[in-house]
């Protein structure tokens, strides 16, 4: 019994997800077509900008909002279409996003006892440390509400304590390490949004010199 209800617990929390998102497909980027930033694949090597060191990179992401940062894989179809689930399941915001391959997801990589150019997991990071693979996933759907009066704060919780680790990453790596063939990937790194989420997104020039 207690076997069979973990799997139900699983499959509620990751393949409900997978298939939520799937149906953004056909229009990945339907509501930021027009209002999200780019960072192309081919950069002009020569405007590479003067950034602060990691630390204190992160600590200036903290440094006035206290908000989780959810690093996301910012080329991946399957991250982008999370990220816009994400976003309108939290309506009050308690959540940001930036990119793993963007500087501040790097540096908030580094600091947290990753190499900066790993992005074979989503991270969530906070002021005190970071949560990565299922860890992360659960508690970045503890904060997340698919309908009203519907939290799904409890069922993640629970999922922490009653499904073993090693069994959720193994889940968690098998959707993670065929994300780019399960729905593919873009030549551009999503970075952030201007128009109604533009205080979901993490800054990067906050990682840049002043010149």
């Amino acid at each position: 019994m207690r076997s069979l209800y973990q799997g139900i617990l699983m499959s509620l929390i990751f393949t409900a997800t997978w298939h939520l998102s799937k149906g953004f497909q056909t229009e990945p980027m339907r509501r930021f077509s027009n209002g999200v930033r780019y960072l192309s694949a081919k950069m002009d090597q020569e405007a590479t900008p003067q950034l602060y060191d990691a630390s204190t990179i992160s600590k200036r992401v903290f440094e006035t909002d206290t908000r989780p940062v959810i690093l996301f894989d910012g080329v991946c179809n399957m991250c982008n279409n999370a990220v816009n689930l994400a976003l309108d399941w939290d309506p009050a915001g308690k959540l940001r996003f930036s990119a793993l391959q963007s500087d501040v997801g790097r540096a908030l990589l580094q600091t947290n006892g990753r190499k900066a150019d790993d992005i074979s997991s989503i991270v969530l990071v906070t002021k005190d440390g970071a949560f990565v693979k299922s860890d992360a996933v659960l508690k970045i759907s503890e904060e997340l509400t698919p309908l009203s009066m519907l939290p799904l704060r409890p069922l993640a919780a629970l999922g922490r304590y009653v499904v073993p680790k090693f069994l959720r990453d193994i889940i968690y790596d098998g959707v993670a390490d065929n994300r780019y063939s399960i729905m593919g990937k873009r030549n551009e790194c999503r970075l952030d949004s201007d128009g109604e989420f533009e205080d979901r997104f993490v800054d990067d020039q906050i990682a840049m010199r002043a010149n």
